[in-house]
């Protein structure tokens, strides 16, 4: 997978650079290689799948900012895996929920299988370096992630970004930037 560099701009609609507080004009948009860091840092994601009916399905989940896509996995039974079988766009979140400090992310995309081995350990090891004892460690609450996917008993996912957005938020000064990759406005 290509990393693309995406068109990045401030919505003045959405932040506070028209506010007339101190510090307010002085709101710029979020560069996409901090976004990226902070992927890189999070621990918990949730991602929002369409069900067969229209339904939205909403789950926390781990993921891994790894060459240009968000990834995640998730049991071959389980809700989400059957949602994206009939509709594979969905869209990824991480953040911090707090009003005084932080940076929300969403990703929209489309959600594809990673089948090819070599690449399966690519993300691993990334999941491995994002989260270590979590997944490396017998007592990790993840323990055995990679085996999982190996075994076929996970389905491993890559959302690369149609379209993601960073909401920065300091309690003070408010921010929304969006990130558009490709030619496709949504």
């Amino acid at each position: 997978m290509t990393p693309q560099q995406p068109r990045t701009e401030l919505d003045a609609r959405y932040s506070s650079a028209l506010n007339p507080r101190p510090g307010a004009q002085d709101v710029t948009a979020t560069d996409w290689a901090e976004a990226q860091r902070r992927m890189r840092d999070a621990e918990v994601f949730w991602i929002t799948t369409v069900r067969p009916d229209g339904r939205l399905h909403v789950t926390p989940l781990i993921a891994a900012w790894h060459d240009g896509a968000l990834h995640f996995s998730t049991g071959r039974g389980e809700q989400k895996a059957k949602n994206l079988a009939g509709n594979p766009r969905c869209a990824l979140t991480t953040g911090h929920n707090s009003l005084s400090e932080g940076l929300d992310i969403v990703i929209e995309g489309t959600a594809e299988r990673v089948t090819d081995p070599a690449r399966q350990e690519e993300v691993i090891a990334a999941f491995e370096e994002q989260y270590a004892d979590h997944i490396t460690s017998p007592e990790g609450t993840f323990f055995g992630f990679g085996d999982h996917i190996r075994g076929g008993d996970d389905l491993l996912f890559a959302v690369a970004p149609a379209t993601a957005y960073s909401f920065g938020h300091d309690g003070r000064v408010f921010s929304h930037t969006r990130y558009t990759f490709q030619d496709v406005l949504s």
